[in-house]
């Protein structure tokens, strides 16, 4: 008996499930009467777009003035007023970095945060397999050459300046509730401490507008700008006009202060040197500013003689300069010291990583004096620097996923910088505890990396290789961040003309020479005061590039297809379990309209489908093949130009429809 209600009911699903095959039959005959296949771009559904280059596109870069001189006039008033009553600039820049501190230094903590963990979330989630390129593009270089670049990008002053005072600052004198100074706790508190500045949040920042910008670009098809990254918040109009100029204005600004502080420092470094190798005497703010004009002629040579490939060269250099004086230091100074110190350094940062995260005004009135010195001050000056590394990054990173990207950008420089900082603060801190030569409470940050070389033997070259060094990451850096301004200014043009470039240079050394003299007695205070300042605003782009991003990455093909195919298989397994048990298979047929894999998606929707629309020099809409990657005009990738035969004939076609 049990048997025989078995086969009836297996007989009855199958004539119940043929009934239902033939209704949703005759639902889609009937369907078929009113539905209309939706009109894509191009003939081609927005799942099947493969992505869209920036040397695939057909742009006319033009010289923006409004940005030119609305940026340029700001800043080159801010030099003149600096140079002509630096007294009034002071007390204005001070009244303004008090403010700042005091009411919106809890937006710099939280913009760090949110900026790590969205990227870190956005890596792990299915959008990590999205490419920074069309698909199927290879990365334009092999891994180690990526890896290497991106050492390059963390390598600059701060191994040499930072990298030895920052951790002896905070082991003399450990963060507000903290530890007792020049402590074992305080040793390793500083260590963290520096960690803190210069790891994970930093590099998270560069990798969220360099990612942001590889996106757009090598993506979606639009120029190498920061405001490109905002078209599904402002719009395509908005974007190309008022509100993407105000953007890109910000990050020229952003960026002219906060690459004018990374020189700053380097000419106090060079100075530093200069006046020990040269026995010069104490360092002064007059003989800052004549390096600084010395550094920014060899710029200006640089950048008029297009010698760009030879400073390359140099920076790659720099590079491995950089990398033997910290192995020097590793290897002659306290070997077996620094190597019990990394390792725990490491997990002392990770362990109070929360901690240190916490930290705010809500801890106290010292507390808000260490963070608007200090983290605060970091956190400003990354959003400062931002534009300009993260436009280098996504250069050179083309063609990876996301998640690759991502993780890279924020783990392999910070991976170094743990190690160059560990032995440049942790052989700091020893010599220091050792009583060695030259070390007090009170030394000059500038002079600590010198009194360093000074206690280690068979070093006596190295201060004149460290000014060398130094003098090439002033050339270099300016030279590269006047080129982004420089494409700031002319709609993303790659190269833009020299003299843009040049006049961005000089805007920025006058920027530093003004800070330095702000600064009066501690050069430094003056670098911090205004980055912070003028980074406020561009603190709440970096917000809106992370909305901006995210809203954008929901409508990419990759994105998509992931969706399409989620639904897909829950139906189909739902569909077949419940008519076959477990005895199906998947195939891929048409459904009814509305019912098929993308029912719960508009893709005809202008934010599916207008950003993939091929338009000509002028934003008129073109025909366009993706299968060949011909277009209906003629015009030729390679040559930039419609050949005569295509021109002829369009007048005719258009007559003929």
């Amino acid at each position: 008996m049990p048997e025989n209600g078995s086969k009836r009911d297996s007989v009855r699903r199958k004539i119940e499930a043929e009934a239902r095959r033939a209704g949703r039959r005759a639902g889609k005959s009937l369907g078929r009467l009113d539905y209309r296949l939706p009109k894509y771009p191009h003939d081609t559904h927005p799942v099947l777009v493969p992505g869209i280059s920036i040397d695939e596109q057909r742009r006319r870069y033009r010289f923006s003035l409004p940005i030119f001189v609305t940026a340029g006039s700001l800043t080159v008033a801010f030099v003149i007023w600096g140079v002509v009553d630096s007294a009034s600039v002071a007390s204005v820049a001070q009244g303004a970095f008090d403010w700042t501190t005091s009411n919106l230094g809890w937006l710099f903590n939280v913009v760090a945060i949110v900026l790590l963990v969205a990227l870190i979330g956005m890596a792990l989630s299915p959008y990590g397999k999205i490419p920074l390129g069309k698909d199927g593009e290879t990365p334009e270089f092999s891994t180690f050459s990526w890896v290497a670049m991106l050492f390059a990008a963390g390598i600059g002053i701060g191994v040499l300046f930072f990298g030895p005072s920052e951790p002896l600052s905070h082991y003399l004198s450990p963060p507000p509730l903290t530890s007792e100074p020049e402590s074992i706790e305080a040793m390793h508190g500083a260590m963290a401490q520096t960690y803190f500045h210069w790891g994970f949040h930093a590099w998270a920042m560069y990798a969220l507008v360099g990612g942001a910008i590889a996106y757009a670009a090598y993506r979606r098809g639009r120029s190498l700008l920061m405001s490109s990254i905002f078209r599904t918040l402002f719009g395509k109009r908005q974007t190309e006009g008022f509100a993407g100029q105000i953007v890109d204005i910000f990050a020229i600004i952003a960026t002219l202060f906060g690459t004018a502080a990374a020189l700053g420092i380097a000419a106090m470094q060079i100075g530093t040197g200069v006046s020990i190798v040269t026995d010069a005497g104490p360092l002064t703010n007059n003989m800052l500013v004549v390096v600084i004009l010395v550094l920014t002629l060899g710029f200006v040579v640089s950048a008029v003689s297009g010698v760009a490939r030879g400073i390359r060269y140099l920076s790659s250099i720099n590079i491995v300069l950089t990398l033997g004086i910290v192995g020097l230091v590793l290897f002659l100074g306290p070997t077996l010291f620094l190597l019990n110190l990394l390792p725990s350094s490491l997990m002392s940062y990770l362990g109070s990583l929360f901690d240190m995260m916490g930290r705010s005004l809500s801890w106290g009135a010292e507390t808000e004096t260490f963070q608007s010195g200090w983290t605060v001050y970091y956190w400003a000056w990354w959003i400062s620097w931002s534009p300009f590394v993260g436009t280098f990054i996504a250069r050179i990173s083309r063609g990876r996923t996301i998640r690759q990207f991502v993780l890279g950008t924020i783990l392999i420089p910070s991976s170094f910088l743990f190690l160059a900082y560990g032995v440049m603060g942790g052989t700091a801190i020893w010599m220091y505890r050792e009583g060695r030569e030259g070390f007090s409470a009170d030394m000059a940050p500038p002079q600590v990396f010198f009194t360093i070389v000074d206690n280690l033997p068979y070093a006596e070259w190295v201060p004149a290789v460290a000014i060398v060094v130094l003098a090439i990451f002033f050339i270099t850096s300016a030279d590269s961040a006047s080129v982004v301004m420089g494409m700031l200014t002319t709609q993303g043009n790659p190269t833009p003309r020299r003299w843009v470039v040049v006049f961005w240079g000089l805007v920025m050394s006058g920027i530093a020479i003004v800070m330095l003299l702000l600064g009066e007695s501690s050069a430094l205070a003056g670098l911090q005061q205004l980055v912070i300042v003028t980074a406020a605003p561009f603190a709440l782009v970096m917000i809106m590039i992370v909305v901006a991003w995210f809203r954008e990455l929901r409508t990419d093909p990759y994105a998509l297809r992931h969706q399409y195919a989620e639904t897909a298989v829950n139906n189909a397994v739902m569909s077949g379990v419940d008519q076959y048990g477990d005895d199906f298979a998947l195939q891929v047929v048409e459904s009814e309209p509305g019912a098929g894999a993308g029912a719960d998606v508009d893709s005809a929707h202008d934010d599916y489908t207008d950003w993939y629309q091929r338009t000509n020099e002028d934003g008129e809409p073109v025909g366009y093949r993706y299968d060949t990657g011909e277009w209906a005009d003629g015009w030729d990738p390679v040559t930039g130009e419609i050949p005569a035969a295509f021109r002829e004939q369009q007048p005719k076609d258009e007559a003929g429809g």
